[in-house]
């Protein structure tokens, strides 16, 4: 069983903001693969199916790491079955990068998780949403997708979710996303 996490803030008001990108590519790929929510009491909403626990916390994005450790201990995971997904500045809007471990890279949801996992040790996939240096970061992140960053994005979902489904078969992420990286 392999654990997805995609990072965001719960509630209308941060729907669709660029700080909420790992929840879009979360519904994505629960979409591709017809998985139905499900709310638990753990303050996460999640997608379950034969492969995947697909996460969505619940905690804002500053208490992450609190939802993602309950689910790894009440189901099992393995940190090396864990991904977390999250929205990153100083990428490009669309461009996405794996890493296997790193740091929080100054991003307060995978700081809280690290914390709570006492391990930087786990997979990473950051997405750009870009910067434009006129706007304060907490304005940015917590402002919503223009209609042509939406649409680039629905380009970038597609390959992301081909590239999180074929992880599954290859359980080798790296080589998978270094494939989708090069396109």
């Amino acid at each position: 069983m392999k654990l997805i996490v995609g990072l965001g803030n719960p509630g209308r008001e941060y729907l669709m903001t660029r700080h909420s990108l790992g929840f879009l590519v979360v519904d994505h790929l629960a979409r591709k693969l017809g998985a139905r929510l499900t709310k638990e009491k753990s303050q996460g909403l999640y997608y379950k199916t034969d492969d995947y626990i697909l996460l969505k916390p619940q905690t804002y994005m500053n208490s992450s790491g609190e939802c993602v450790s309950v689910f790894m201990n009440y189901w099992r995971i393995p940190k090396e079955n864990l991904l977390v997904i999250y929205d990153d500045i100083a990428l490009p809007l669309g461009q996405f990068r794996y890493r296997e471990q790193g740091s929080s890279g100054g991003h307060n949801g995978m700081k809280n998780i690290i914390e709570n996992l006492g391990t930087k040790e786990f997979k990473r996939l950051r997405v750009g949403i870009g910067y434009e240096e006129n706007f304060l970061i907490k304005d940015w992140v917590l402002g919503k997708f223009s209609l042509p960053e939406k649409e680039k994005l629905e380009g970038i979902f597609s390959t992301l979710v081909d590239s999180l489904l074929e992880w599954s078969k290859e359980d080798n992420f790296k080589k998978v996303m270094n494939k989708y990286n090069s396109r």
